[in-house]
């Protein structure tokens, strides 16, 4: 089974997930980097997985990331093919607008940095991906109480508009679309269940706005949270990739009708 995964720039790499997705199913990850003129696979090259991480520009960043179009096409053509694909921040606004949603630059909001608690929407508990997690974290760690996971966060962008069709998932205090699915098989994930503690400790001390130390000592007191919850997201994307690759369906329940409805506006 071969899983490509886009990484944008070295500081935001696939991190813990590539051990946890090993210890899920046997992989073969191949990393493509366009940042270091590695070209981007063709649609029918992708394999049986993909994985769009994140990164510092934005989603319409086409002059600064010339990569960024054919990423775009990349999404769309693996949400239409049901590919199992995974879009973490950068990635999941570069597939909320390449399949036909919209991100704002510099929301409103403010940036989300520390760990955040991830609310369950109604769809999310019959989602493919997200609907088995309850099961796979153990149940003596603490998400509990409407919380789907704790999961560390460091954006200021965000998706404002869901495409058309897309399935609403899962939510913050301070940003509404937190988890999305396109299609099938296409998830975006606006937090980041695969960042270790020392890339996360490395990005919070890159954004001046930032207090750094609170953001870091945020991700030590949820460690075993973070740990559980990205681990669950890893080895239940890794079972839909090997689902995916032997012709199997996904889930066994239909996929429920997107819930649109937002929250109180948070957003301008």
């Amino acid at each position: 089974m071969i899983l490509t995964v886009i990484e944008h720039m070295a500081s935001c790499p696939l991190d813990r997930f590539a051990g946890w997705l090993a210890e899920a199913q046997p992989l073969e990850i191949r990393t493509v980097r366009p940042w270091a003129g590695d070209p981007l696979p063709a649609a029918d090259a992708l394999g049986d997985g993909l994985v769009i991480l994140g990164g510092r520009g934005d989603a319409y960043d086409d002059a600064g990331t010339p990569w960024l179009p054919a990423t775009r096409e990349l999404l769309a053509a693996a949400a239409r093919a049901g590919v199992p694909t995974l879009g973490i921040c950068l990635g999941a606004q570069l597939l909320a607008v390449a399949t036909g949603g919209r991100v704002q630059v510099d929301a409103p909001p403010g940036r989300e940095a520390g760990v955040v608690d991830v609310h369950p929407r109604p769809d999310a508990a019959r989602d493919a991906l997200l609907g088995h997690l309850a099961a796979d974290v153990p149940a003596d760690h603490p998400l509990a109480g409407g919380v789907l996971l704790a999961m560390p966060s460091m954006h200021a962008d965000a998706v404002v508009d869901l495409p058309a069709g897309a399935v609403w998932l899962a939510s913050s205090r301070l940003y509404p679309y937190q988890a999305f699915r396109v299609g099938r098989a296409a998830w975006g994930l606006q937090f980041h269940p695969e960042v270790s503690r020392e890339t996360f400790a490395a990005w919070a001390a890159s954004y001046p706005e930032v207090d750094a130390a609170a953001a870091v000592a945020d991700f030590d007191a949820r460690a075993d949270q973070v740990e559980a919850g990205g681990r669950a997201v890893a080895h239940r994307f890794a079972e839909l990739v090997r689902r995916h690759h032997e012709g199997l369906p996904l889930t066994d329940a239909a996929p429920a009708a997107a819930d649109r409805t937002a929250e109180p506006a948070l957003l301008g």
